[in-house]
């Protein structure tokens, strides 16, 4: 992510987002056809990650920021609620024809999903408003405020404001992807009937939906901060309600309330950055912010598998997400971002 938002500060964002679409096509087809353990990290964690990080949060918000001079926030929530439709029809059309398809003939058809994506792009995306035919003097026009003031490689290091963004993100990452992994485990371990436990992701996407266009359209009024902390502040009492309550409706409860937040933090990366640092180096600093997320979020799901094994139950997890919620408040607190 890094390394494309460099390379999309400096070159074609339309090039960068469609040669990454074709290889991740590449990675999530040939799945269809792997054979051993080796294969499956190398298609899926290396190919299929390398062009999946093309299409990421990062790239697609640069890509509106440069076109939406105002309502950004909103702008970025709208293209990113793309995720949660796709989680809650995706999921669901996959899970419906899983006995038919068999899990290779879903990678298939997930490759060619992907494979359409690629002309898509290199035909449609624009990597900024002049580059639009016949429209130039149309486009918004985009002044980046604060340009001189975007540190480089070792000014980020020494930025106290960087660090806090670091801190928000993986702690937000290493929720989200404990939740996403095992939020299905935990409510068939716990007696909730396999059709509902299996139907929680789908349900969770369509809550991420709402979650995501409320968070923009407060971010537009206050800035990323105020909706971040609305978002840990409310994970303190929904991570309470999994201790607590622990039956078919409580555990309901909690994946429907904390699907509302799963992706709020999503389109506010962006928002952050262009408030906190300026324009000049958005996809680089916003490629290692959501670099951070991922992998505190593959920590986080590991962590709650080490938990659950080392103790029979998922409350020790459940625990330490409630005390991560209050640092992650407090780390927000921390951000001053420049509202324009």
């Amino acid at each position: 992510m890094p390394l494309l938002g460099r390379l999309v500060d400096r070159y074609s964002l339309r090039a960068v987002m469609g040669v990454t679409a074709l290889t991740g096509a590449i990675g999530i087809g040939l799945m269809a056809f792997a054979a051993s353990r080796w294969q499956v990290f190398a298609l899926y964690g290396l190919v299929y990650a390398a062009g999946s990080a093309g299409s990421s949060v990062s790239m697609v918000g640069v890509l509106v920021s440069r076109w939406f001079a105002q309502r950004r926030g909103l702008a970025n929530s709208a293209a990113i609620s793309g995720n949660a439709v796709g989680q809650l029809v995706i999921i669901t059309l996959l899970a419906s024809f899983l006995e038919s398809l068999r899990w290779r003939g879903a990678y298939l058809a997930l490759g060619a999903a992907n494979l359409a994506l690629a002309p898509l792009l290199l035909a449609l995306v624009r990597s900024r408003p002049s580059d639009a035919r016949g429209g130039a003097e149309q486009a918004v026009r985009v002044t980046p405020a604060g340009e001189e003031t975007a540190p480089g490689a070792a000014g980020l290091l020494r930025s106290r404001q960087m660090w806090l963004l670091v801190v928000v993100y993986a702690i937000c990452g290493f929720q989200d992807f404990f939740v996403a992994t095992h939020v299905v485990a935990f409510a068939d371990d716990k007696g909730v009937s396999r059709a509902l436990a299996g139907n929680l992701l789908a349900l969770m996407g369509l809550l991420g939906m709402l979650g995501v266009l409320a968070s923009g359209w407060l971010a537009d009024r206050s800035g990323a901060g105020l909706p971040t902390l609305l978002s840990f502040i409310a994970r303190v009492g929904i991570f309470a309600i999994a201790l607590l309550f622990q039956t078919t409706p409580g555990i309901a409860a909690f994946a429907v309330l904390y699907g509302f937040t799963f992706l709020m933090t999503a389109p506010l990366v962006i928002v952050f950055v262009g408030n906190v640092f300026g324009s000049s180096r958005m996809g680089a600093i916003s490629g290692v912010v959501n670099m951070t997320h991922q992998i505190c979020g593959g920590l986080g799901a590991y962590a709650g598998a080490l938990i659950f094994d080392a103790r029979g139950g998922y409350d020790g997890a459940f625990a330490l997400m409630l005390v991560l919620s209050v640092a992650g408040a407090i780390a927000t607190l921390g951000v001053r971002e420049r509202l324009r």
